[in-house]
């Protein structure tokens, strides 16, 4: 079975759609409700803010988009979150054809990212991690194109910016890449002095902040609720001192035992280990920055701060290890072995949407066999016994509430106001189960 022998171009694409075909199907299947962050985000989606109390607004918007394309069709948002992935995956192709230069390597650093599960078992919930994935992706692929050519364009620079602003407007992790990019930018202009220093670079800059200032005045008209809901989720209030130490050492074994699968796979490919660092090299030297920086330091920050990083925080940070490892072990890797390599990466391919269905299935209580549907339809009852006309708004938590905006036909805006603020916004409101519904 060596498809090595056929067009790669082809192979890559009937993956791409195959990828799409089993991860949108299999949790359409599957599930009865959509995942938590989705809904979540859903419920944002319905009264579009320049960002929320958890993140800020772009997995909002995208989902809202697809609403008012599909309305409550669940498989439009494991098809959404398919198409995210499908985005990164082709411009990590497209960024491997440049660094490697031979294709079928190219395909194989695509195929490796499937040992990886950010990449496969969590993607059909669509959240602020798979939003950040097509903009990691084409940042990038476009930043490697100003890195590389001797003559700096004004797209490139402007696209780095807008995609940029995209990733950080879906989740604020997304700078440790730019800050990553910007360094080596600034080392190689004003230590190495092997770049000259071009106006142009300031596009990317422009462009980037004056995409964020809406955000940026939405934050401060909140008193910075984003920003203090993610300093939550880091442990940062409850200090100790033995998080300096726990959270690093944790974050480390985490992130080692979620690559022992890719790691398996290389090691399928290659002959002996055996890797020489060339620091002169261009294309390591930006390889570097783009996979090993970011991680460092983000870890980093976990040291300093004592802060704990959460595992799928790392969703983006692995897209492009695949062409680091590969172009490290370049002369090394036997293409001979690729049948074994094949054999290994179509048993993991096809493993995770079946180990999906199994927990899908046979694993009751989760989110996704929260009955939504069933839950609106009761409501619309109750509502429909005092009231004739539609339901306009919803208030609650993002979850229940967000349920019923997104089940409910006439689609009530989620709110996240107070009780006191619903009886001055409305006389025709009814509360269930801390859940009110009402008209404006």
């Amino acid at each position: 079975m060596n498809v090595f022998n056929r067009n790669i171009n082809n192979i890559f694409f009937i993956f791409l759609f195959s990828h799409l075909v089993i991860w949108t199907l299999v949790p359409s299947l599957t599930n009865k409700n959509l995942p938590l962050d989705t809904i979540e985000a859903l419920a944002w989606g319905s009264n579009l803010d320049w960002g929320f109390d958890k993140h800020p607004p772009m997995s909002a918007f995208f989902l809202e988009v697809f609403f008012q394309m599909f309305g409550p069709q669940d498989w439009a948002y494991y098809l959404l979150s398919q198409i995210f992935v499908l985005i990164a995956f082709y411009y990590v192709f497209k960024f491997a054809n440049e660094i490697l230069e031979n294709t079928k390597l190219s395909l194989v650093s695509v195929f490796l990212l499937v040992s990886i599960y950010f990449y496969n078992f969590t993607t059909p919930e669509f959240n602020v991690n798979v939003c950040q994935l097509p903009f990691w992706a084409l940042v990038v692929y476009f930043s490697w194109k100003i890195y590389s050519s001797k003559k700096i364009k004004f797209l490139d620079c402007f696209l780095v910016g807008l995609f940029g602003a995209l990733g950080f407007l879906s989740k604020y992790l997304f700078v440790y890449l730019l800050i990553s990019i910007d360094l080596l930018f600034v080392y190689l202009i004003f230590f190495k002095k092997e770049k000259k220093f071009d106006f142009k670079y300031l596009i990317s800059i422009e462009v980037f902040l004056v995409l964020l200032v809406p955000h940026f005045i939405w934050l401060y008209q909140n008193d910075f609720i984003t920003i203090i809901y993610g300093i939550k989720r880091t442990g940062l209030e409850n200090a100790d001192i033995l998080n300096y130490i726990q959270y690093p050492i944790s974050f480390l074994i985490k992130q080692i035992g979620i690559l022992i699968p890719f790691f398996f796979l290389i090691w399928l490919l290659i002959k002996k280990i055996k890797f020489k660092f060339n620091f002169k090299d261009k294309k390591l030297l930006f390889l570097i920055t783009i996979n090993i920086l970011p991680i460092f330091l983000i870890f980093l920050t976990s040291i300093i701060t004592g802060s704990k990083v959460r595992t799928m925080w790392m969703t983006p940070f692995y897209l492009f290890f695949g062409v680091f490892f590969v172009y490290i072990f370049k002369l090394q890797i036997n293409l001979k072995k690729i049948n074994t390599f094949l054999y290994s990466f179509l048993l993991l391919f096809f493993l995770s949407p079946v180990l999906y269905s199994y927990v899908s299935i046979f694993q009751t209580e989760k989110r996704t066999d929260y009955p939504g549907k069933e839950i609106a339809k009761k409501t619309q009852t109750i509502w429909n016994q005092d009231f004739e006309k539609d339901i306009q708004f919803v208030t609650g938590d993002e979850w229940k509430a967000g349920n019923l905006s997104y089940h409910l036909k006439s689609r009530p805006v989620w709110e996240g106001i107070s009780t006191d603020e619903i009886l001055k916004k409305s006389s025709q409101f009814i509360c269930i189960d801390e859940i009110c519904l009402g008209r404006y």
